[in-house]
């Protein structure tokens, strides 16, 4: 395990992690970007106050790292063991990515960018309280000198997300590989994991009437035709909209054919010529209307509404009732639960396995105590072996359906083997695999790369070569 550097590893988290802060040691919180510069013109010295170093063609201000510091700070962290180094490194690795992106044509678009920011501020002043304390912390004299710099902050940070994501989408693991790796961690270093449990459940959702469904549709048609004559749909997206990960950013969306959305909503994408809207279409959350924006290759970006029937109070309480029956029959010992969910489950993502829920973050059907989802935690962390819980109603984003929940199996908290906890050791063993491409990769473009860092900080120990010794 200790073949892999922390610095390669923050590093990869800092790029993959869909947190907003990643907190480590060395890692800056990933809002923290310098705004990219002119290009320097070749052959000519650029002589400007405060500038520390230069990558490519971006530049990096002392004043970027005193940013660092700043963020550190607001996002709850401790500034007592970071340098003013690390900062710089940080910063140092974000500009290569960065500029590489650009030299190999990688694009973000300015939607893409602008959808970014507005779900961004939209939190962020949630968290401050107003536009102009966000415009006050960051020292910008305008609402719109801080968008400005806002927006280049993110549009670097996407290109960073991009190339990193290049670097190791093609990295691979084989068996032997695995076997290899585990077999290199001595033994004192293997690693603890937690206590686990594998959970099913049951899902009875409760009916909705046509009426109720031909009101969505008509809504929708409605949108569709009012667009279709010159109306926002970005906009509409961003008032009526019910994805809460797509509305805010007026229902944006890039993808390709490999990218993981349902296959009905894929489909309907990818029949769709530029600048043409869907009908309106049904999936398991509700109806939708899609934009198709732009056609690049085999990537589109799209738009879409999303909006589901309201459920009756009438079709609740028969839901209710039903899963209440459902629980009854599994205590009274008629069918057992697995057979239940097979045969009665309104799930059909789990209904082929009795049930069993697979850990969205690892493919797998344990799920570590510490990290289950809060929602999944609360109903199951008091139950007994074979005990089922009471009839619950989940409501996530409007989205209403009655459930029951059985424990099947305990792991206690253990020490990795190799045989019961492949898939974690497999996952261990892929990131130590791209850990190292990253770090290839670093040493191949550091010496392809204009790279310029001034003399006070050139004695930093680095863990790349930015001085070029």
């Amino acid at each position: 395990m200790k073949s892999i550097t922390n610095k390669v590893m923050l590093t990869f988290f800092l790029l993959f992690s869909a947190l907003t802060f990643v907190n480590a040691q060395e890692v800056i919180k990933d809002s923290v970007v310098a705004v990219a510069k002119p290009v320097v013109p070749s052959g000519k010295k650029l002589k400007i106050d405060g500038v520390v170093a230069t990558v490519g063609d971006y530049i990096i201000l002392d004043s970027d790292i005193d940013k660092g510091f700043l963020e550190i700070t607001a996002s709850g962290g401790s500034v007592k063991d970071v340098t003013r180094c690390q900062i710089l490194g940080n910063l140092l690795e974000q500009k290569l990515y960065a500029h590489q992106a650009v030299q190999d044509s990688i694009i973000v678009s300015d939607s893409e960018v602008k959808g970014m920011m507005d779900e961004r501020l939209s939190y962020m002043i949630e968290q401050i309280g107003s536009m102009d304390k966000l415009v006050k912390y960051y020292q910008k004299d305008s609402e719109e000198e801080f968008r400005t710099y806002f927006f280049d902050v993110l549009k670097e940070q996407k290109l960073t997300s991009e190339m990193t994501k290049k670097i190791v989408e093609k990295v691979e693991i084989t068996p032997e590989e695995v076997r290899e790796f585990f077999k290199k961690i001595p033994t004192a270093d293997l690693p603890v994991f937690g206590a686990e449990l594998e959970v099913a459940q049951i899902v009875v959702k409760p009916k909705v009437t046509d009426e109720d469904k031909k009101k969505v549709i008509d809504k929708l048609n409605s949108f569709r035709k009012e667009c279709l004559e010159g109306s926002s749909f970005a906009t509409k997206a961003v008032l009526y909209s019910e994805d809460p990960g797509s509305s805010k950013n007026g229902g944006y969306y890039k993808m390709t054919r490999k990218t993981p959305f349902l296959k009905e909503f894929k489909d309907v994408a990818f029949s769709l010529a530029e600048g043409e809207i869907s009908e309106p279409f049904e999936t398991i959350y509700g109806y939708h209307i899609i934009y198709v924006e732009k056609i690049k290759g085999q990537e589109i970006e799209l738009r879409h509404i999303l909006i589901s029937p309201v459920v009756s109070q009438e079709s609740l309480k028969e839901a209710k009732e039903k899963i209440t029956l459902i629980r009854k029959k599994i205590e009274d010992k008629e069918i057992t639960f697995a057979e239940a969910a097979r045969t009665m489950s309104d799930e059909k993502e789990t209904r082929a396995n009795g049930g069993t829920l697979v850990n969205p973050k690892t493919q797998d059907t344990r799920f570590e105590l510490t990290k289950m989802d809060p929602s999944i935690y609360s109903q199951v962390s008091n139950l007994k072996d074979n005990e089922i819980s009471m009839p619950f109603l989940e409501d996530v984003q409007g989205k209403k359906d009655y459930k029951i929940m059985i424990v099947t199996n305990r792991i206690d908290s253990h020490t990795a083997d190799y045989a019961k906890d492949y898939i974690k050791i497999k996952d261990l063993a892929l990131k130590e695999k791209q850990f190292k491409a990253i770090g290839k990769w670093f040493d191949t473009k550091i010496k392809d790369t204009y790279i310029k860092i001034v003399d006070e900080y050139k004695d930093c120990t680095f863990v790349n070569n930015w001085v070029k010794k």
